[in-house]
């Protein structure tokens, strides 16, 4: 139990806030050592696939009979003294002599408890995550959430750009969904953004780098994960910024490629096509990831980035 008293903190934290949520993170790292970008990560992830009708306005999403316990006669449970008899997962986070799932603070407490227990390093943790979400995928993308936050030490990292400088030519259109034959019938999962041979391209967000390398569709393409769980795709690419490699951090308007024609057959395959950047965006549900239509938001970046 933690030794705080309970505030206007927690409220504001199940808000949205973030400058409230990124004090609530540390305040919990400091009591069970389990590192403030971690929590924040996770508590981010869980954010970005809750669906419409959640339990709170954001969070960490905790089952009811794992709060309680599985054989807890009460599910809905807040009691902490029940709740450990009944070996459940529930904490009383800001001592307020209450264990509520649908309080941020409780909530956070709780999941770093469980994770404290697996040991102190970075690696006990993700084994602790593992065991929670039973999913590489998602310790994957906690991981490069955290690793974000931990690089620029805050969660407010919302700033876009759009991917081609405002100082080259470039035009494009709505092209999400259309057909393609290339390589057996499907849909096109993005926007095509025509330029110039070359013709820079930027990342579009703060982001982790997640892929790189040849693909025989996308050809020279690059995928980056930003902290709202979105991956961006860039394909077509003729090379890359130098150096540029798996794992490496970017932030929005910094030069990670270049326009190019590439793919559409085996490594190095060119000129299939004019050169152009296919432009995609996924989203990781917690179970599977699912294409939409970058468009809209391209057209936004494109006015922001022309009033910049």
């Amino acid at each position: 139990m933690l030794f705080f008293p309970y505030s206007a903190v927690t409220a504001e934290a199940a808000s949205g806030s973030e400058q409230t949520r990124q004090t609530l993170y540390m305040k919990t790292a400091t009591v069970t050592g389990v590192p403030w970008y971690i929590l924040a990560a996770i508590d981010q992830y869980e954010r970005n696939i809750q669906k419409s009708g959640a339990l709170s306005p954001g969070g960490i999403q905790i089952p009811e009979k794992k709060w309680s316990g599985a054989l807890n006669p009460k599910a809905d449970d807040n009691d902490p003294y029940f709740i450990t008899l009944f070996n459940g997962f529930g904490k009383d986070g800001n001592g307020d002599g209450k264990a509520e799932r649908a309080n941020l603070e409780d909530a956070l407490y709780a999941m770093a408890d469980y994770l404290a227990a697996y040991g102190p390093g970075l690696e006990n943790v993700y084994i602790g995550l593992w065991d929670y979400y039973r999913r590489d995928k998602a310790v994957a993308i906690i991981s490069e959430i955290a690793e974000l936050y931990r690089r620029f030490g805050r969660i407010d990292l919302d700033k876009r750009a759009f991917p081609i400088p405002n100082s080259y030519r470039y035009d494009y259109r709505s092209t999400w969904g259309a057909r393609r034959g290339w390589g057996g019938l499907r849909i096109h999962e993005g926007t095509d953004i025509f330029a110039d041979y070359g013709t820079p391209v930027r990342a579009t967000t703060y982001g982790f780098i997640e892929t790189i390398g040849w693909n025989q569709y996308g050809g020279w393409r690059l995928g980056i994960r930003d902290p709202k769980n979105i991956y961006h795709y860039f394909a077509h690419l003729s090379g890359y910024v130098k150096g540029l490699k798996r794992g490496d951090i970017v932030m929005p308007g910094q030069i990670v490629g270049y326009v190019g024609s590439s793919g559409y057959g085996p490594k190095g395959t060119q000129g299939k096509f004019p050169p152009h950047l296919h432009y995609g965006m996924y989203k990781y549900n917690g179970k599977t990831e699912y294409s939409f239509d970058p468009f809209p938001y391209l057209k936004t970046w494109e006015r922001l980035s022309r009033r910049r």
